[in-house]
């Protein structure tokens, strides 16, 4: 007999991030992520996790708009029903809460979760995979001068060989920032640039001429997300294009494609609506020859182990490195054993489902 939803459960959770990693960046600074994290129990008490990351600057959603809709909305509507096909239940979500990705992502983690779970296979088997068992990874790099050099320090400490700079906060001071980044990070290290849509079409056109001779891989979301001519016009300009906030579901993608925008899409588990779905965005965006990463909203563990699992379902991911930096990001780790990662990987286990479970004083605070 398949398995029902027994109970869908969360739990607040607030973590600031490492001191010495704080992003400041065009869209404002991110020291702190007040996240949701989600449970699933099955009638053959098969656990299955999620999380929410959702910040309100740039997805619209938090912790506290997620747990309303999740406890008060979707949870009374999911109960009771088979846990699978998973695919059905993200179309019962789409129709009781309109937008909401990241809302929605976190409980079909859990949903996939608990499938793997109960399949006794790792989530990336469920998805399709593996296809791969480990992911190159970057850490962001911001600030000037002192603060600069403080968080290329702690970054390099733990690990990390390949970086993105924030920019987007007025062209000659990026310039000034990504010269700097270059000469910490060494002339072989790979460095990239995140724009979050902070420049106009001029001032982007602007700045690649003056990256390129830093040697920088990509030039990611370097103008405003509903700008597709702008984001296309820069591609063949010696710096790749990636597209971040351009894309968050599978229509943004598809209007990505049609426009010929970027060379390469940053897909979140969040902005996808949750790890079946990014994977499927993934491999309509290889059809069409666009590469895909995994970027970051600052995922706690659960989301992290989740990024880790599309990254390797995915039949063909960017050689640029992807963004799965929840085992170093925050002061403290919500799991209760942290992904394998040493800053410049991250390695899949064999593990059913995520792999991984929340600390035990976090698992015995759901309601």
């Amino acid at each position: 007999m398949t398995a029902t939803i027994a109970a869908v459960q969360t739990l607040p959770v607030s973590l600031p991030v490492h001191p010495g990693l704080v992003v400041r960046g065009a869209r404002g600074v991110h020291d702190r992520s007040d996240f949701l994290l989600v449970r699933v129990v099955t009638s053959d008490d098969v656990v299955g996790y999620g999380e929410v990351s959702g910040t309100p600057l740039w997805s619209g959603e938090d912790g506290a708009s997620a747990d309303h809709f999740i406890r008060d909305l979707l949870a009374p509507a999911l109960v009771g029903r088979p846990l699978t096909p998973v695919g059905a239940l993200e179309t019962l979500m789409d129709r009781l809460l309109a937008g909401n990705p990241f809302t929605k992502a976190g409980v079909a983690t859990a949903l996939w979760d608990a499938h793997a779970r109960t399949l006794g296979v790792p989530l990336a088997v469920a998805l399709g995979g593996p296809y791969r068992d480990q992911v190159p990874i970057k850490l962001s790099l911001s600030g000037d001068g002192p603060g600069l050099d403080q968080v290329h320090a702690t970054a390099h400490a733990l690990g990390f060989r390949a970086f993105k700079v924030k920019v987007g906060l007025g062209v000659t001071a990026d310039l000034a920032r990504v010269a700097r980044a270059r000469q910490l990070a060494g002339p072989d290290a790979f460095l990239g640039v995140d724009a979050n849509g902070g420049w106009s079409r001029a001032d982007a056109a602007r700045a690649v001429v003056g990256l390129v001779e830093h040697g920088i891989r990509f030039v990611e979301q370097p103008v405003a997300s509903t700008d597709l001519p702008g984001l296309g016009a820069l591609r063949g300009r010696g710096i790749p294009v990636v597209a971040d906030e351009a894309v968050f579901g599978l229509a943004d993608l598809v209007a990505l494609l049609r426009a010929e925008a970027a060379d390469c899409v940053s897909l979140y588990v969040g902005k996808s609506g949750g790890p079946g779905r990014a994977v499927a965005m993934g491999q309509l965006a290889g059809a069409f020859g666009v590469e895909t990463l995994l970027g970051s909203n600052g995922e706690f563990g659960i989301g992290a182990a989740a990024q880790l699992h599309v990254a390797c379902a995915l039949p063909t991911l960017s050689e640029f490195p992807s963004d799965i930096i929840g085992a170093h990001y925050y002061a403290q780790d919500i799991l209760a054993h942290p992904l394998d990662s040493d800053g410049m990987t991250v390695r899949l286990g064999g593990e059913p489902g995520l792999g991984v479970v929340p600390r035990p004083d976090l698992v015995g605070a759901f309601r």
